[in-house]
């Protein structure tokens, strides 16, 4: 004989909800037309200041420069690239006077990107933490151009203008494991 029946049990439960924002990465430049210069000549040399501010509440690993520009020749006789006879270094305020932490030409530049933080042209002793740029905080760097005056005529570059385009690129640094009670 077989019995039907019911069958009792306890049961209960709980619901969570839970909030995931991401953070955001924001980088900010002081300056958005870094050098506009007329008049010069071979042997000029020209200093600028800017700052690069993390205004994001993540923090930077890493901040990269792609270099993009263009010549316009005005005669149309260049036998070489304008971009060579420009030399850049990047500058770091070292106790009210700069040191030169990274040199090139502006061609060499735009063949390659170049990474501000392992160049040490965003300061590791800025904020106290090591390389990169951390959230809220900011870097002030230089960077001086100079025409070089190459001891040869250079006539070729008489009335010639280069248009510059920097791009900076920020990366965040890598995601922390948060376990419980810390």
């Amino acid at each position: 004989m077989s019995r039907g029946g019911t069958y009792a049990y306890f049961s209960d439960q709980e619901v969570t909800n839970n909030t995931f924002a991401a953070g955001t990465l924001d980088l900010s430049t002081s300056e958005t037309n870094i050098i506009d210069l007329d008049s010069m000549k071979p042997g000029d040399k020209v200093i600028r200041e800017f700052n690069l501010s993390n205004i994001g509440n993540l923090d930077m690993s890493e901040i990269v420069l792609n270099t993009e520009y263009s010549v316009t020749d005005v005669n149309g006789d260049n036998t070489g690239d304008f971009g060579e006879q420009i030399e850049l270094s990047f500058l770091i305020n070292d106790s009210k006077d700069y040191t030169v932490v990274y040199e090139t030409t502006l061609a060499e530049l735009s063949q390659e990107s170049l990474n501000l933080v392992r160049a040490n042209v965003i300061d590791p002793e800025v904020d106290g933490h090591g390389a990169g740029l951390e959230a809220g905080e900011s870097n002030l760097f230089a960077v001086k151009f100079e025409f070089v005056d190459s001891g040869e005529p250079q006539n070729q570059y008489q009335g010639d203008s280069i248009n510059l385009k920097w791009i900076f690129n920020a990366k965040q640094k890598t995601g922390d494991l948060s376990l419980p009670n810390e």
